[in-house]
């Protein structure tokens, strides 16, 4: 007489396999990376000279550890920021205090008057990330501002509307993204 093998009932394991499965999905968690969407400007050319910027065509933005914004030398809330930087770079006035303009001809657009200001932004080492991306955007926000209102008034349509490429090229060249980001290193702070 043949003995019989004992089985094993495994319909309970795959079970049990399946909560603790489920349970690791749901109390773990998955950070998603966050990042800023910008192209970095090709390495300088070393037969070019570095070319002398005139103190009024620079606009500084400084972040201490404490994540306090100095903004030209003066304290600055971060919800005026965008405002700032919007007539710093526009410069509507033509203000001697405010960034020079050069006029170009651009296919689409015509003669434009293109600013020469440039946006200086530097931050502390213990500036906290949070902190840095609310300095971003709003840094980002004041350009496509300006971009949206050119855009309105030569195409009829936003900037972030466009479909023409050649428009899109044409805004951006008249208003450039001129965001120069310095390494961080100990600015201040109390």
């Amino acid at each position: 007489m043949k003995r019989s093998r004992p089985e094993l009932n495994t319909g309970s394991m795959a079970d049990i396999s399946f909560l603790l499965l489920t349970f690791f999905l749901l109390t773990s968690s998955i950070d998603t990376d966050l990042g800023i969407l910008r192209r970095l400007p090709p390495p300088p050319d070393p037969t070019q000279e570095q070319a002398d910027i005139k103190k009024r065509n620079i606009f500084t933005v400084l972040v201490n550890k404490n994540d306090d914004l100095l903004v030209q030398g003066r304290p600055m809330d971060i919800s005026m920021l965008k405002a700032a930087a919007k007539e710093f770079i526009a410069n509507p006035y033509n203000s001697p205090d405010l960034p020079e303009k050069k006029s170009e001809y651009i296919p689409g657009l015509g003669e434009v008057e293109i600013s020469k200001g440039v946006i200086s932004l530097k931050n502390d080492r213990g500036t906290s990330y949070k902190m840095y991306l609310k300095v971003q955007n709003e840094l980002t926000a004041a350009f496509n501002e300006l971009r949206d209102e050119l855009s309105v008034q030569r195409f009829g349509v936003k900037f972030s509307q466009l479909s023409n490429q050649e428009y899109i090229d044409a805004i951006q060249k008249a208003i450039p993204m001129s965001i120069s980001e310095a390494e961080p290193e100990n600015v201040g702070g109390k």
